[in-house]
């Protein structure tokens, strides 16, 4: 799970009483659970990718992490109905951020658009 195997620099400088709580990827922002999965400079790109993909298929569906992230998609769009499209592109992204975890490197958006047509 996320809490057990990607723990964030702010919990690991907590449990191990160190003081440096950033990045691992070297932007130098305090990395906490957001920061490592969307805000970081170096995700950033990746999610842009994900919703340029999504507005080409002409769906327009608000950049937000809440929908990304935790699956909550807004109920006044028609949006509740492309959740099987959005879904297992929300989760290619998420696995290919994993996957470049503690490196300090942008997760590539090929390996992005392998992991969604090679599932």
């Amino acid at each position: 799970t996320t809490l057990r195997y990607h723990l964030m620099p702010v919990r690991v400088a907590k449990m191990s009483k160190s003081g440096d709580s950033r990045c691992w990827r070297g932007c130098g922002d305090t990395g906490t659970l957001l920061h490592g999965w969307w805000e970081c400079k170096l995700v950033q790109p990746l999610w842009k990718t994900v919703w340029r993909f999504l507005r080409k298929l002409t769906l327009e569906l608000p950049c937000d992490p809440a929908i990304a992230l935790l699956g909550i998609y807004p109920r006044d769009t028609e949006m509740l109905r492309h959740r099987s499209t959005c879904t297992p592109m929300f989760i290619a992204a998420l696995s290919t951020i994993a996957k470049t975890w503690k490196e300090p490197k942008c997760p590539s958006n090929d390996k992005w658009i392998k992991k969604m047509w090679f599932r």
